[in-house]
């Protein structure tokens, strides 16, 4: 009898797993911590408008989200980092966690893969219990991060790289799944979710929508209103 292949489950995180920005939560929780002022919520407002029209610069956006962390003594950052997760904890939707719970139940590896900075993506995979995070790298300069990014965003066509090179790492392949899903609201994301056995759009834009249809693709309305 010929062994089962293991499965694989990738997420995005934004408008993915959880139905908001994760990097405008951040925003505004430093506002309210009194780390950035409060224009800061509008200028990372320009930089999502920006994505939606694939217009982004990553590496501006992740230099004036960040930048401003690097007069932060560490301690006083992971404190933020603690305080920032309690908050979002229960605003994490119960299907979002039900979905990562029948993947891993079943046996599957699990890993989010978001453009997000770890350094904001982290408290949100802690939140899921998936232990494995492919997210933008940033920069630290004596434990501090100083807003730039450290090698390829994890972002568009650079998602489908950081897979292959965490795989790679592992000792094994995306090919070696059977099956692999990748779940994602954003055209963005097509070469990633092309290159797995089970895409999955879920709430997905408008582009991303049309190609699912088209492609037979499954479209899961995750966050719905009941």
């Amino acid at each position: 009898m010929a062994t089962p292949r293991p499965a694989l489950a990738l997420f995005d995180l934004d408008h993915t797993l959880i139905p908001f920005d994760s990097g405008m939560a951040w925003t505004r929780f430093l506002i309210r911590a009194g780390a950035l002022e409060a224009a800061a919520e509008a200028r990372y407002l320009g930089w999502a408008h920006a994505y939606v029209a694939g217009t982004l610069d990553m590496r501006a956006m992740h230099r004036s989200t960040i930048a401003p962390l690097a007069g932060v003594e560490p301690a006083r950052l992971q404190g933020w980092l603690g305080d920032f997760e309690a908050e979002i904890a229960p605003r994490l939707p119960a299907a979002a966690h039900e979905l990562v719970a029948r993947h891993r139940e079943a046996g599957a590896l699990c890993a989010i893969v978001t453009a997000t900075s770890r350094l904001i993506a982290t408290p949100f995979a802690r939140a899921f219990g998936i232990e494995h995070l492919l997210a933008t790298e940033t920069r630290f300069v004596e434990g501090r991060p100083d807003g730039e990014i450290d090698g390829e965003p994890c972002y568009r066509e650079h998602k489908t790289a950081h897979v292959q090179a965490w795989l790679a790492a592992r000792g094994t392949a995306l090919g070696a799944f059977e099956p692999s899903w990748f779940y994602s609201d954003s055209a963005g994301d097509l070469a990633l979710l092309g290159a797995v056995t089970h895409p999955v759009a879920v709430a997905p834009d408008a582009r991303l929508r049309a190609h699912a249809r088209r492609a037979g693709w499954d479209i899961l309305e995750l966050h719905a209103a009941p």
